[in-house]
């Protein structure tokens, strides 16, 4: 499989938006890419640009990277599964509607969810709220596809395991609206063994449908398998492997999916910080490990 769909995590500055996207993909040589379109911590959004947007597609299509495979992910602070505050639950519901109509506008039809967290609620009524909340969406806005993502289950969090995706994938009246996103050290993390990542798809197909994943996150991990701690790890240099992710990348099942990079920058805090995703993009399409971190 050589048309390997790969790229990472990227900024979205105010002043540059979605060509400036474009620009950071292409000093990866990657051929997709996954933004915010704002804070991840807030609800605060400016204005779109339709200029920057229209440079950003004709960048894209001189380098043939195409939208389809371009993913926004939504802010970490929206939390469906909790209804305690049934203000601030519709509140939410409306930012998460307005945030789909500005991937539409931005030319992008997928956007990651974390699907919430059960506080003050049973896991039930958590999983019947995310669903509440995504139909009410659904009816508001058009086109979008939500892809909930595969949680490490830090605390409460809801999606950490096929089964409770599945639960709400159910619940869902416009199926064509709703994916999945894999993440590898989510994964790991919730107590999957990724090197036997094809029974994990057979598991998946068999309850979900594997036409339902849409992204996956290519991630390491640092911690032991069912640690549910959620901490990302560079390619290679963590507890699932590099030939494990490698083998999760090529699998014939997933191909023509996008595997999205989220891992951590190097040099942290040094004046040489800086992101890794040149080398690591590079390592997988050349199936070969390189030692870049000194």
């Amino acid at each position: 499989m050589n048309n390997l769909i790969i790229g990472s995590h990227v900024s979205f500055a105010s002043s540059t938006q979605l060509l400036g996207s474009v620009e950071e993909a292409l000093k990866y040589n990657a051929n997709t890419f996954m933004f915010y379109t704002g804070s991840t911590q807030s609800t605060q959004r400016g204005t779109i640009s339709d200029e920057l947007t229209y440079k950003a597609f004709d960048l894209m299509l001189k380098n043939g990277i195409n939208s389809d495979n371009v993913i926004v992910h939504a802010p970490y602070i929206i939390n469906f599964a909790n209804r305690v505050d049934e203000d601030k639950y519709k509140f939410y519901i409306n930012f998460f509607a307005e945030e789909l109509n500005r991937v539409k506008s931005l030319g992008m039809n997928k956007i990651v969810l974390h699907p919430g967290s059960a506080v003050n609620c049973s896991r039930e009524d958590a999983i019947d709220n995310i669903a509440h909340a995504l139909n009410l969406v659904f009816d508001m806005t058009e086109d979008v596809v939500v892809l909930l993502e595969f949680m490490a289950g830090k605390g409460n969090e809801v999606g950490k395991s096929i089964d409770e995706l599945n639960s709400i994938i159910k619940l869902i009246n416009k199926q064509d609206r709703i994916g999945v996103c894999i993440d590898t050290c989510h994964m790991n993390d919730a107590g999957v063994d990724i090197s036997k990542f094809d029974e994990f798809l057979d598991e998946f197909d068999s309850i979900i449908g594997i036409h339902k994943i849409k992204c996956v996150h290519l991630n390491d991990s640092l911690n032991e398998r069912e640690s549910h701690k959620d901490r990302h790890a560079n390619i290679g240099y963590g507890t699932i492997g590099f030939d494990n992710l490698i083998n999760v990348a090529y699998n014939k099942r997933l191909e023509g999916i996008p595997f999205i990079l989220e891992t951590p920058y190097i040099n942290r805090n040094t004046k040489d910080e800086r992101a890794p995703y040149r080398e690591e993009i590079e390592m997988i399409r050349n199936k070969k490990f390189i030692d870049f971190i000194q």
